[in-house]
């Protein structure tokens, strides 16, 4: 084992990383049964995800400021509390409209999972470590995301509400983030204006805004084709219960999970931009293959490749993005990245619903192939730029 995946204080970060993704992939198994409780179409239970994702495309760039200025644990902390609590009060109604509020509020809670985690990669560890480190916590979110729809469909086989329970989890890793983890000391800024001066400069670079453009659309896809409507392909063309849902839906994240955990090897062997062409090629065509297959054994094969590209494609992103700013700008920085991400999170199970609606269940995924290739152009034409440590 290397000195990095045996370091304690990247363990704690797993928990908030497995806490980040729970809020969606835990659940969406539980979509066919909640349509039937609640009468929904397959286009409004993509309501569930929207509510979840919309607030932290207001609220991230605060908790990245807040972050940097009063420290991570500060903010981290009642975000995990306010995480799980909301979640878990879900069980308690039977109200669709309370559920949307609710997802609401326990979506105020996730805006600092998904970007702080990534910040305390960045300030754990150097840059010649973080490739290595950024795969192995891809590779646990991936493992996240497999885990989670299994577990998901399994509960929502016994109750459609049993998934909101798995949120409790996040007043444990709250504990341990108290407690348990360690981080270096932030150099203060003398001036606020000097601190969004800083942290200006490092944002506003052609680079960065190529990476992010291709972190929305890549969420676009992933919330839209994925996580909002394959679900439902499942159960329309084979009938798939939820179990069986959840286990297809595993298949994809276990696939990312095995590439991303190879994160610094195929640095090693290549550089990233041919890394990132290679990954949005097996994007495009692994969405192709879903819309075309209506064999549900065959489909296996497509989904390995969406999932072998993604795995490529998320950690390299992520690893580019954490270096381009000092630790002290650095939660502003990836709270801009993870709005970034919940603006493609929010956009893309409505976008699909629209090609939904317009085209069908095939039209997503011929969609989501298209994307793809659109996301190759804008990664071509952006320069990659160096870290300024």
């Amino acid at each position: 084992m290397s000195q990095v995946s045996r370091n304690s204080n990247l363990k704690i970060v797993y928990g908030v990383t497995l806490m980040a993704v729970m809020g969606v992939a835990s659940i969406t198994p539980a979509f066919p049964a909640m349509m039937e409780q609640f009468h929904l179409k397959p286009q409004d239970v993509a309501i569930l995800i929207t509510a979840f994702t919309l607030p932290a495309i207001f609220l991230t760039p605060v908790i990245g400021i807040l972050a940097d200025r009063l420290g991570r644990k500060r903010i981290l902390v009642p975000s995990l509390i306010l995480f799980g609590l909301a979640g878990a009060a879900i069980t308690l109604t039977r109200n669709f409209q309370t559920i949307v509020l609710l997802r609401a509020l326990q979506g105020v809670g996730a805006t600092a999972l998904g970007s702080l985690n990534v910040t305390l990669i960045g300030d754990l560890f150097e840059p010649r470590q973080r490739p290595e480190a950024m795969g192995y916590n891809a590779s646990v979110l991936s493992l996240g995301v497999a885990a989670y729809p299994a577990i998901g469909g399994v509960l929502a086989g016994v109750t459609w509400y049993a998934p909101f329970y798995l949120p409790l989890l996040a007043i444990g890793v709250a504990l341990l983030v108290l407690f348990k983890l360690r981080l270096p000391p932030i150099r203060k800024i003398q001036n606020n204006r000097q601190y969004f001066k800083n942290a200006w400069k490092n944002i506003h670079q052609p680079g960065v805004w190529g990476l992010f453009i291709i972190n929305v659309l890549m969420f676009v896809i992933l919330y839209g084709a994925l996580l909002s409507y394959f679900p439902i392909l499942l159960r329309q063309r084979f009938n798939a219960p939820e179990w069986q849902i959840g286990l297809y839906m595993s298949i994809f994240s276990v696939a990312t999970a095995i590439v991303s955990s190879q994160n610094r090897r195929l640095s090693a062997m290549m550089s990233v931009r041919v890394q990132l062409v290679l990954s949005l090629v097996a994007y495009a065509a692994g969405q192709v293959g879903i819309g075309m297959v209506h064999h549900a054994w065959w489909i296996l094969l497509p989904v390995v490749l969406f999932g072998a590209g993604h795995g490529m494609l998320f950690p390299a992103v992520q690893t580019l993005l954490v270096g381009m700013a000092p630790m002290q700008e650095r939660a502003v920085f990836m709270s801009i990245n993870s709005m970034v991400l919940r603006v493609g999170q929010t956009v893309g199970p409505m976008a699909m619903a629209a090609v939904f609606v317009f085209g069908g269940l095939t039209w997503v995924y011929w969609t989501g192939a298209a994307i793809s290739l659109v996301m190759m152009v804008v990664w071509i034409m952006t320069p990659v730029i160096r870290p300024p440590e």
